[in-house]
């Protein structure tokens, strides 16, 4: 069954940095596209980013586009996002997914606090 545990998460001023990871296991994860969400307290689960089999293509949801980064290791099987410029407004649970797959239902996520 597919397993995917995030962390890297934490407490972070605004205009900080961190680097998410997501090691993913039960399928082979060179196959699939993969995607970020995050879900801030109140509001409804929102897509992030979103990363071709082979890591050529990327795309960004307009509110992190030119400060979010979405990569992969497909030799490690683990999904990065860099958080770079971070704004209070960047507080949230964040997922990785497979393709359309990703929220509470598929894993736990990683908190990401931006606060003075």
């Amino acid at each position: 069954a597919m397993e995917l545990v995030e962390s890297g998460g934490g407490l972070v001023q605004p205009g900080g940095s961190l680097r998410l990871s997501c090691a993913a296991s039960g399928f082979t994860f060179s196959r699939y596209s993969m995607t970020w969400a995050r879900q801030a307290p109140g509001k409804e689960l929102e897509w992030v980013s979103i990363i071709s089999n082979d890591g050529g293509t990327t795309y960004y949801s307009d509110s992190v586009k030119g400060r979010f980064t979405i990569s992969r290791d497909n030799a490690e099987n683990t999904l990065y996002l860099q958080l770079d410029s971070l704004k209070t407004e960047d507080t949230a649970l964040y997922y990785c997914g497979r393709g359309t797959n990703y929220g509470p239902a598929f894993s736990q996520g990683t908190q990401v606090t931006v606060s003075s």
